[in-house]
Parts: C-alpha cells; structure tokens; sequence
C-alpha cells in the first residue's frame, strides 16, 4: 500500500465547541501520538482524508506534514469516528509508525470462486488480524471457496497471506462456514398434518 502525503495545522482549540468549528472549516480534528511522543492535537484536511480512506481502507498509511514541524510523520489510523448520518469524519487517532516496522492490524478477507450449489455461506468474521511491515500492508486478503460442500469450515490459516504477512491469530479461528440452505417445503394443507402427526377430524 503506497503512502499518501498529507498536510495538517496544528490544532489550539479543544472540546466539543472547539471540534465543531474545526469540522465547520473544513477539517477533522486529529490526534497523533506513539513511539513515546507527547500526543499532537492537529487538523486534517476532510475532503482529502476522506478521499485517501476510500480509495486505501481504514490501514492507510499517511506521510502527515505539520505546518511548523521541520520534518514528515508517517502514520496508521487506529480509530475513526464517523457520523452515521451525514457519513462525515468526527474524529482520528492516528498511530506514529516508522519505516521497517512492523505492525498488527486487521485486514479485510475476500471470499472468492462459488461454494457447491445449495450451499449458504456463514461469516462468522471479515477481518482477520496480521503482522507486517507499515508500509507494506495488503489491501485485503483472499481466500477461496469454490466447490466447497456443505460442512466446510475457511479458517485463517486458508487465507493467502503474501510474502513478509504473517498470521497475528490462531490458524483455526473460524472465518466462516459453509452450510446446508434450507429448502421451502410445502405447508400442510388445511385438514392435513405432516407424516407424524395424526390426520385432522
């Protein structure tokens, strides 16, 4: 995943009156903190931000340059608020990384090809947690489901994982299952009762 450059203020204002007027201008209130560093209260650009998540996912790296800060800062987004309504960023806690480091997060799995027919396929997760370098981290992950029967299991250690990636859970922690689709059997028509039971007077 390529790095997107970024440019930030810092930001003086704080608490609810002052995040609103940070949003009202433009900007999503931010806080960049890690590797020991005092957290740094700043403001990202909304429209640019919003444009790099979608196109890079919540692991997108940023190369964030402060305004008064002689130097770049690379960093992950560790939590992201959003507002469900008007589908607009609230807030970021943006984790500091460095170059060769590695780092846990959790990457979206992709099921691909089409399980046996009569087959109805269960998530039980769309993520699945591993380390890599920062700046090397997959967009999503793969794994396959084609023509697999009713009672198989994808389990993390199925999932493609490209060179340097490696799992940050248990192989068998289940993402999903394939399981048998119910078929629509008739109802019983009026005055009748299934096999079992006994006919109607």
């Amino acid at each position: 995943m390529s790095e997107v450059k970024i440019s930030a203020e810092p930001r003086t204002e704080f608490g609810k009156g002052g995040a609103r007027r940070t949003r009202r201008a433009g900007l999503v209130p931010a806080v960049l903190y890690g590797h020991g560093e005092a957290p740094q209260h700043i403001a990202l650009p909304a429209r640019e931000f919003a444009a790099a998540i979608r196109h890079g996912g919540i692991n997108q790296i940023f190369t964030i340059d402060i305004a008064g800060n002689p130097a770049a800062t690379l960093a992950l987004p560790k939590a992201i608020q959003r507002d469900p309504i008007r589908d607009t960023f609230e807030h970021v806690d943006l984790l500091i990384v460095k170059r060769g480091e590695k780092i846990q997060v959790d990457i979206q799995v992709t099921l691909t090809g089409e399980a046996a027919k009569n087959t109805l396929i269960v998530h039980e997760s769309n993520t699945v947690a591993v380390i890599a370098d920062a700046l090397q981290l997959p967009s999503e992950l793969e794994v396959s489901i084609d023509g697999l029967e009713a009672g198989s299991h994808i389990t993390a250690g199925d999932v493609k994982l490209p060179k340097g990636v490696e799992l940050a859970v248990e192989a068998d922690v289940v993402l999903a299952v394939i399981n048998a689709a119910q078929s629509n059997e008739e109802a019983p028509a009026e005055g009748e009762t299934s096999a079992e039971g006994e006919s109607a007077e």
